[in-house]
């Protein structure tokens, strides 16, 4: 009996020693997690606000005189910036601007009597769907505008390519470093064939389409380009760049020819080639021309700036305009980037998300017309779907206006067909009415490593769109019937969206993409011009006079949506820091061309899409 009470003592006082460790230990992990959590969130919020002080820096004193210095070193996107976290982690990351934001302080500069003039400097940034060429004629056309107004705008270049100079050739005094040059031989579309990559590694494709011309499946079956798809990309370079060469030409009073003559002959042109053929004005160095600048601004001596503002600085203290007593607003919704099912992520445009958006803006009194501006290049036929439904519900109610930006082509001119009237660019990339299906199987690659696949299943097409093996013919017939029926209902909504005939938008359909201006001759465009002028139609069309307060979606994120979509995601981990040279070239190439695939998220897996890499450089 003793034996056993002292064993009993022995063992409560070890479970009583246990329990007490284990509940210190806990405790102490939950101290440690929660003030790890507070240091973690102390450090991030400390980045964060760095990152939103800097953004929001007290003003530039503007001073009278001053020159508005707009500084190319950019991308030029057409929806509000948002705080970009993996800027945090990598320096690999392009400043954003906003192409309204960079139009309206110029038009703003113009009749500013502070602002003495404006520079053009730096060269541009390209970044996804970013500083494309519809992007571009926008704001050149504002440039242009801006130098009507009789105040000198002036641009200074050292190592610039086709995109940097069309802009650049708007100015009154143009001006190339000595060692410099104008890198403009022309326009190219390099796709990259990876077929030969997935029959090596054992990935099967297999594809169903309609359109002879839909030529985005071509890449991974084919190690080369069709004749349909080298034609219709022939043409739409030609398209591009005659409309450059004639606005390029226009600005510097020289012919088409003349410039193609220079372009043909030097290649990368030189400066004393340049000045020749009267494409610069002048040949100076960077002092020179800030020497100038001072003292026109009324500077003198080496530790004094020109006066001067930069663009950013001047864009945030000019004013929105202000509501009517009405409370009138135009509703400007971004489709930017490509369109994919659900919520999708920044700089995609999900289905859910963009409907839903547009539903609110249908529902609201207070908006009185939306404008639509789009710059994709298609996606998911379910959520184009979604989104062009919601645009054909809010026309019924009030006017629906599209704004066609670099893109607007397959899934992006889906959602703009039914647009009460559409605006584009000469050189935006647009049309391209044509769908597809593509299915992928990895049976030979994970045969390659002994890895098999078996099945049981209730009914025939129970498995039709597993990745475990090759679609059978039969198969292959039922998608290939879900894609006509869509291809069907792609051409139906463009005529009754475009007050046309089905068998004439077939005859411009097949999947081939036009430029803006062939698009305003075959009626899938209404008229030439940007967002300000879709968003003044809008107003007009709503009756709105007077002023008006433009809502934007999506909108700009601030500090606690910043940090929730921080938290929200797991940060890339490595180093971001991309090689130089020919290698991280190829790698940045290679990446582009798989991340597209990762937005191919369809349920039904039928897709309107232009071609993955109709990249024109």
């Amino acid at each position: 009996m003793v034996c056993i009470r002292a064993h009993k003592g022995y063992s409560g006082r070890f479970m009583k020693n246990f329990l007490t460790s284990m509940l210190g230990a806990l405790v102490a992990l939950l101290v440690f997690a929660f003030f790890g959590c507070l240091l973690f969130f102390g450090i991030l919020g400390a980045i964060v606000s760095m990152s939103v002080k800097n953004s929001t820096a007290p003003a530039e004193k503007l001073e009278n005189g001053s020159y508005l210095v707009f500084d190319l070193s950019t991308n030029l996107t057409d929806t509000p910036p948002v705080f970009d976290w993996r800027g945090l982690l990598s320096n690999d990351q392009p400043e954003t601007l906003q192409v309204r934001t960079a139009v309206r302080s110029l038009r703003s500069a113009a009749t500013d009597e502070r602002i003495a003039g404006v520079l053009l400097k730096g060269s541009l940034r390209p970044a996804g769907y970013g500083s494309g060429y519809g992007a571009l004629q926008e704001l050149r056309t504002a440039l242009l505008a801006f130098r009507k107004s009789g105040k000198p705008l002036k641009a200074y270049l050292d190592e610039a390519d086709k995109k940097d100079y069309f802009l650049a050739s708007t100015a009154s005094e143009l001006t190339l470093d000595p060692y410099g040059l104008i890198f403009m031989p022309g326009l190219a579309s390099e796709p990259v064939f990876i077929a030969g990559a997935f029959e090596k590694y054992g990935v099967g494709v297999q594809v169903t389409r309609v359109g002879k011309y839909k030529s985005f499946v071509e890449p991974f079956v084919r190690k080369d380009m069709s004749p349909e798809a080298r034609e219709e990309t022939q043409r739409l370079l030609d398209d591009v760049w005659g409309s450059m060469l004639g606005d390029i030409g226009r600005s510097r009073k020289r012919s088409a020819e003349q410039i193609q003559a220079v372009v043909d002959s030097q290649g990368l042109i030189r400066p004393e080639a340049a000045l020749a053929a009267k494409l610069v004005d002048r040949v100076a160095y960077r002092d020179q021309v800030i020497d100038d600048l001072k003292a026109e601004t009324g500077r003198k001596g080496p530790k004094e700036a020109f006066k001067q503002i930069s663009l950013a600085a001047y864009a945030r203290q000019l004013p929105e305009p202000s509501a009517s007593l009405s409370g009138s607003k135009i509703g400007v919704v971004y489709a930017e980037g490509e369109i994919v099912d659900g919520e999708g992520d920044p700089g995609e445009v999900g289905g859910l998300s963009f409907a839903r958006k547009l539903r609110e803006l249908r529902e609201d009194d207070t908006v009185k017309a939306i404008v639509l501006r789009v710059n994709s290049p298609g996606g998911s036929a379910s959520a184009a779907e979604a989104i062009g439904h919601e645009i054909w519900l809010a026309r019924k109610v009030k006017p629906v206006v599209v704004s066609m930006g670099s893109y607007a082509a397959s899934g992006g001119y889906w959602i703009s067909a039914y647009g009460d009237r559409i605006f584009a660019e000469p050189t935006t990339i647009t049309g391209s009415i044509g769908v597809f299906g593509i299915q992928f199987d990895v049976e030979k690659l994970a045969a390659d490593w002994g890895i098999t696949f078996d099945r049981v299943k209730t009914g025939k097409f129970a498995d039709a769109l597993t990745i475990t093996r090759p679609k059978t013919d039969e198969e292959l017939a039922v998608l290939q019937r879900m894609v006509d029926w869509i291809y069907g209902q792609f051409i139906a909504k463009v005529a009754e969206g475009r007050k046309l005939k089905p068998a004439d938008v077939e005859e411009i359909a097949q999947g081939r993409v036009w430029s803006g201006a062939e698009a305003l001759k075959l009626h899938l465009v209404d008229e030439m011009g940007g967002l300000d002028k879709a968003v003044a139609y809008a107003a007009k069309s709503a009756n709105v006079s007077g002023h008006f307060r433009i809502v934007e979606y999506p909108e700009t994120k601030d500090f606690t949506q910043t940090m929730a979509e921080l938290i929200g995601r797991v940060a890339p981990d490595g180093n971001h820091d991309r090689a130089a040279g020919v290698l991280g070239q190829f790698e940045r190439r290679i990446e582009s061309e798989l991340k597209e695939l990762k937005g191919f998220n369809d349920p039904q897996g039928i897709y309107l899409r232009m071609p993955l890499e109709l990249s024109i450089r």
